[in-house]
Order: C-alpha cells, then sequence, then structure tokens
C-alpha cells in the first residue's frame, strides 16, 4: 500500500495594504493547484509554470474579485467559524447519547443473559 500525497492548494499573500497578491511559494514539492477555477484539475508541478499560471487574465480577475470581496470573505469566515462551533457542540451530545445507549444495551445484554442462565438451571 502506497501513500497517496495530494497537491497544495495555493492561497494568495496578504500585503501592506491587506489586498490579496500573488507570492509564487519557492518550492514546489508534490504540485499546486489553483482555485481561481480556470483548470479545475490541473497541478503545477514546477514554480516557473505556476508563475506563468499567476500572470494569466483569468487568474488574475479572480485576485481581484478575492480583494473586492474582502469584507464578505470575512463575514463568510465568521458564520463557518459559528457553524463549526454548533456542529461541535452537536456530536458531542450525539456521542454521550450513544455512549448512554451503549450502557444500557450493555445492561440489558448482561440481565437478559443472567435470566436466560437462570431459566437453564430451572430446567
Amino acid at each position: 500500500m502506497e501513500l497517496t500525497v495530494e497537491a497544495e492548494i495555493y492561497s494568495p499573500s496578504i500585503d501592506e495594504n491587506r489586498n490579496f497578491v500573488d507570492k509564487i511559494p519557492p518550492s514546489i514539492i508534490h504540485g499546486i493547484r489553483c482555485p481561481c477555477g480556470s483548470r479545475k484539475d490541473k497541478v503545477y508541478i514546477a514554480a516557473s509554470l505556476f508563475n506563468t499560471h499567476t500572470k494569466s487574465k483569468h487568474h488574475q480577475t479572480w485576485l481581484n474579485e478575492l480583494n473586492l470581496n474582502k469584507t464578505n470573505y470575512y463575514r463568510e469566515n465568521e458564520e463557518l467559524k459559528q457553524t463549526v462551533q454548533n456542529q461541535r457542540i452537536i456530536i458531542s451530545q450525539l456521542e454521550k447519547e450513544v455512549l448512554s445507549k451503549l450502557r444500557a444495551i450493555d445492561y440489558l445484554t448482561q440481565q437478559l443473559m443472567a435470566k436466560s442462565a437462570s431459566e437453564n438451571e430451572i430446567s
């Protein structure tokens, strides 16, 4: 069985003006995917190839849209944090419920086995 390694997903850096800017990683070990959507399944295996991609019109349009929607991304990020927190609470409650039911099943199984054993001794 081999270990499968996924390509890294590119995320732009933020400059001193809080704008998204392209910063090419110095080394691309297992490839890199760009979420700009120009080529969804494309994995860039060299920094030079990825650098050429970042200069494409589609990528530049995507980067500009990121900068125009910074406020929306912040709000979305806060909403997602809240969703994750709520899901953690729900998962915790469900885990407690499952544990309680497993204990009840174990107890009832023991009771059933004890009753079955006592009936076998009588007959």
